[in-house]
């Protein structure tokens, strides 16, 4: 079923194509018959309209579908523990254009196949903007089946995950009760202890920053000091003024950018930083930040070079990283491991 918003798009495809195939027989036919300047000024004009038609093509229909596994390795002196292997997943977007029940227990079987010691679930898993009383009763069935699939979520440290701003604006208890109930344990300004073997660390989950602001010292509250800090916030801005005693933060909500276009680059990011937080590995004051590109779209449905992913993120101390040979992602060019001083 093709969802509402996607079909200006898929209509536009299924007109274009049959016109630019008729276009391009009438230059054919034509062409004896055209002086050699008029023959390559049609020429021009057709081959530019039809690298648009399918760029377009490419970037509402096609590249929101797919899926890449981004790794990304950090050493870093900070963390005291054995290498800690982190699924992110973030913005969803459930019951949007490009995100249904049936994409989304698929995006959870690729993710319970690289075998990640704890998957972290950045926010925004309801699409739209409105609350939930003004959706039908179909929409929120679907809204909340959806996040029962998360339930599937496989790994041996847990799933954690912490609240975005569409969330809030859908009903923050209900998607908070919702993905409770498929055992994930939500983080709004509280933290979790997390032991592996010998090694405790803590994942504190701030409050959506764009309609909470978000307190990092509430989450770590009570914490013990001496334990290796994770923090997980949706939106990356509160990067720039705080958790900077954080081995590690990760954040979602800007999408890449969601379109890169060439000599342009990400013409728009949610953030009021602007392209610092756009995406990736991001280090400040000696600290990382990793903000993922995200899974699904917002405004408008559709990507262009800025594909979704599924980022895993393997932290550990200098010397004791230990990488997947290349040929098992052939696809997946991984990242150079990060040095970090601690």
């Amino acid at each position: 079923m093709i969802h509402p918003h996607l079909w200006p798009a898929v209509l536009g495809a299924a007109v274009g194509f049959p016109l630019l195939a008729v276009a391009a027989i009438a230059l054919a036919r034509a062409w004896q018959k055209l002086s050699k300047r008029r023959r390559w000024v049609l020429f021009g004009v057709l081959a530019f309209v039809e690298l648009v038609y399918w760029l377009n093509v490419y970037a509402w229909l096609i590249e929101p579908n797919r899926l890449e596994v981004r790794r990304v390795t950090i050493e870093s002196a900070a963390w005291h523990g054995p290498p800690l292997t982190i699924a992110a997943l973030g913005d969803v977007h459930l019951d949007g254009p490009h995100m249904n029940t049936a994409r989304l227990e698929r995006i959870v079987r690729r993710v319970n196949t690289l075998d990640a010691d704890l998957v972290v679930l950045l926010g925004d898993y309801v699409a739209g903007h409105a609350p939930k009383a003004e959706r039908t009763p179909d929409e929120q069935a679907r809204i909340e089946s959806g996040l029962g699939v998360l339930a599937a979520l496989n790994a041996p440290l847990g799933v954690v995950a912490v609240i975005g701003n569409h969330d809030v604006w859908y009903d923050r208890t209900a998607v908070t009760r919702a993905l409770q109930d498929a055992g994930v344990a939500v983080l709004w300004d509280r933290h979790v202890s997390i032991r592996q073997g010998d090694h405790e660390f803590v994942v504190a989950g701030i409050a959506d920053p764009m309609t909470h602001g978000g307190d990092l010292a509430a989450a770590r509250d009570g914490a013990p000091p001496e334990d290796d800090l994770i923090v997980l916030m949706h939106g990356p801005d509160p990067f720039a003024t705080g958790a900077h005693g954080a081995v590690l933060t990760l954040a979602a909500h800007t999408h890449g950018g969601q379109v890169w276009l060439p000599f342009v680059g990400r013409p728009v990011v949610p953030s009021e930083y602007g392209q610092r937080y756009v995406r990736g590995l991001i280090v400040e004051h000696g600290a990382p930040l990793f903000v993922t590109s995200g899974i699904g779209t917002s405004v408008l449905p559709l990507r262009f070079m800025t594909p979704p992913e599924i980022a895993l993120i393997t932290l550990c101390a200098p010397g004791d990283c230990v990488r997947a040979p290349r040929q098992e992602e052939p696809r997946e060019a991984p990242e150079e491991p990060a040095q970090l001083s601690g």
